[in-house]
């Protein structure tokens, strides 16, 4: 049974950073696409970043290139995002999903396995 638990959302002041953990069980890192999406109340589900371990593809949204930094520790199956100079637009859940495949998609239909989200504010 695949489970994937998120990790790491609080509150924090603007320009701050914060750490989200993702671990995933039931699957391996070295055979999905793991990707961060994020959803603020009243939005639709936005990708945010995705990485595969394997095939070394990436992907960040435009919104956050250059602040986020995803990695990934494939003997632990743990998937990071590292978020800096934080914003409050980048106030929203985030969640953690996994995609049997060796390259990312910012389509949240192509994941079909989710966490229940960490919730990240930003507020002064």
């Amino acid at each position: 049974q695949v489970q994937i638990v998120e990790s790491g959302g609080d509150l924090v002041q603007p320009g701050g950073s914060l750490r989200l953990s993702c671990v995933a069980s039931g699957l391996s890192l070295r055979y999905y696409a793991m990707g961060w999406f994020r959803q603020a109340p009243g939005k639709e589900r936005e990708a945010v970043s995705c990485m595969s371990s394997t095939s070394g593809d990436q992907y960040y949204s435009d919104l956050v290139k250059g602040r986020f930094t995803i990695s990934t520790d494939v003997a632990k199956n743990t998937v990071n995002l590292q978020m800096t100079n934080l914003q409050p637009e980048d106030t929203a859940r985030y969640f953690c999903a996994a995609r049997p495949f060796y390259v990312c998609s910012n389509v949240s239909n192509q994941y079909g396995f989710w966490g229940q989200g960490t919730q990240v504010t930003v507020s002064s």
